[in-house]
């Protein structure tokens, strides 16, 4: 038993041992914000209230309210609208000098996950001396609906994480770190929610260090475009009919959570037409409303393209996976149905933002162009050119997406910024077996989307712990030294002992690491596709080139 005096009161944690090697103390359970109920239902968070006597912190509070359509592949309810709590992990509550900090973003689209440790456990990375920060924060239609209105403004799940980032500030010297030295790191969703930050007004000077994995602010999925008309659509369905916007905000607040969460409310045929894991609700551009604070106005391509891409001084890594279009398959998008998509359509293979720009008949030139690219004229099939397809998904999705914001990045800022490629493989490579592709390892171990969290964190909950004497764990080691002595020093490898040398990333000099069972420097990953992708971009939307 250990107490820890906060802003708001007392917490009454525990010492937790650790089979990886170092002990820690545990803090779970602690509510950053009051609960967003009632006329706080898709409002920014309002500062917790202290409170009396001791508050136990040895119990996960709830998670959002959701569907855990990815992990799970579930549509059963769970989650409170109470759900604003975070997780404090420390190997040292008194250490000699205050520790660096890590608070971890979940992903999970927006729609699903949290930060407890079913999943987020501390022990991979708190051997390294660091601090460990999970959080929950606002999903789906609670946390990211937006009526462009003062009622209804949008981003509440980014506010709340906002208000977690600030309690960091006011709070974590208590449990021995240093709010002086903060990264922040998210997965997926989480990456792009750490891109946004990195931009936000309401988040400048609130870490100082950045961490994207598999996700930034430029890939297709992280910002919502048509948000109003697309809630306004959503009340509609719920069986609204009012037009006033105060009316609707009456409406939606009124609603049983139950009725509001994992509603797919498609606003462009090819949401409806086309098989693929579409984030309905997102990181929209507000409207500024006076006396509340905006997260973001304006489009994130343009805003980096106009030079607003870091805040000044962050240091980030971004980087991404061998096989992240694996993810495609998640949400209820069957492999035999997609290539059957694939095989058929030309407009299949047209990336998401140019279909904001082109016409139709264009849409269908570059679409064969890119499926002659990929799949050379032929049906998909999954022994013969299925990796293929997957290459195309892969960059469609996500790296792209990745490389773009990082040329934009080293083009437009001066910060430290470093690129990386993740391709371990072991045991723990296992998101496609979750999600129903176990084909996929009939030729090779695939490195999905997700996989690289299971060399950051146990994932105790389902598997088993791993050999500290394994291969497995070496490159669990490597991995988690790389993040935790940027997270220390702004550079990952600092010394030799790692046996490579990352070097940052400059327009000039693309250098990356291919962060495998051995660490392996190079330049310009994936540059043959990149280079295509660049140059059907220059001829059918070079409004969105770097």
């Amino acid at each position: 038993m250990v107490r820890i005096k906060v802003n708001e009161g007392v917490l009454e944690g525990c010492k937790v041992n650790n089979v990886y090697g170092k002990p820690y103390f545990s803090f779970k359970g602690i509510p950053y914000a009051e609960p967003p109920l009632g006329d706080l239902r898709f409002k920014a968070p309002k500062p917790k209230t202290p409170w009396t006597g001791v508050r136990e912190a040895k119990k996960h509070g709830p998670v959002s309210c959701q569907m855990d359509v990815i992990f799970a592949q579930s549509t059963e309810f769970k989650g409170e609208e109470d759900c604003l709590y975070l997780n404090v992990y420390t190997p040292n509550i008194e250490p000699e000098n205050p520790l660096p900090v890590m608070v971890y973003i979940h992903g999970g689209g927006f729609l699903c996950g949290s930060g407890n440790d079913d999943q987020y456990e501390p022990e991979f990375l708190i051997k390294n001396d660091v601090i460990l920060v999970t959080i929950n924060y606002r999903l789906d239609v609670l946390g990211f609906l937006s009526l462009d209105t003062e009622d209804i403004p949008g981003n509440a799940g980014m506010k709340d994480q906002v208000a977690a980032l600030r309690w960091v500030q006011n709070n974590i010297r208590n449990f021995g770190g240093n709010p002086v030295n903060v990264t922040i790191f998210g997965e997926s969703a989480g990456a792009a929610s750490v891109s946004a930050h990195l931009i936000s007004p309401m988040s400048k000077g609130l870490f100082k260090r950045a961490i994207t994995q598999s996700g930034t602010t430029l890939c297709p999925w992280a910002q919502t475009y048509g948000a109003r008309d697309r809630a306004i659509l959503l009340a509609r369905e719920l069986g609204c009919e009012c037009n006033n916007d105060k009316e609707i905000f009456e409406f939606f607040k009124n609603q049983p959570a139950e009725n509001l969460v994992n509603r797919k409310v498609p606003i462009f045929f090819t949401e409806s037409a086309k098989l693929f894991p579409h984030v309905c609700y997102a990181i929209v551009s507000e409207k500024k409303f006076k006396g509340q604070e905006c997260f973001i106005e304006g489009d994130f391509f343009e805003l980096m393209r106009n030079g607003n891409c870091i805040h000044e001084g962050v240091e980030v890594m971004n980087g991404y996976t061998e096989d992240e279009g694996i993810l495609y398959f998640a949400m209820g998008s069957p492999p035999e149905k997609v290539i059957e998509q694939a095989s058929h359509y030309a407009q299949f293979f047209v990336p998401h933002d140019i279909m904001n720009h082109v016409p139709p008949i264009q849409q269908m030139a570059l679409g064969k162009k890119i499926k002659k690219y990929y799949l050379k004229d032929q049906l998909v099939n999954k022994e013969r050119n299925f990796d293929e397809l997957l290459k195309f998904l892969s960059m469609d999705y996500f790296i792209h997406g990745a490389l773009t914001w990082q040329k934009l990045c080293a083009k437009k800022s001066k910060n430290k910024i470093f690129l990386y490629k993740f391709s371990c493989k072991s045991e723990r490579n296992l998101f496609a077996h979750m999600i129903g592709c176990s084909f996929v390892y009939e030729k090779r171990i695939p490195v999905s989307h997700v996989d690289d969290l299971l060399y950051l964190f146990p994932f105790s909950i389902g598997l088993p712990a791993v050999d500290v004497n394994s291969k497995t764990f070496k490159m669990i080691d490597q991995f988690t030294k790389l993040w935790t002595n940027f997270a220390k020093y702004g550079n990952p490898t600092p010394d030799d002992s790692l046996g490579a040398q990352w070097l940052p990333y400059t327009s000039e000099q693309n250098h990356y690491l291919d962060i495998g069972e051995k660490l392996t420097p190079g330049t310009s990953p994936d540059i043959e596709q990149m280079q295509f992708w660049e140059d059907f971009y220059r001829e059918y939307c070079p409004q969105r080139l770097c």
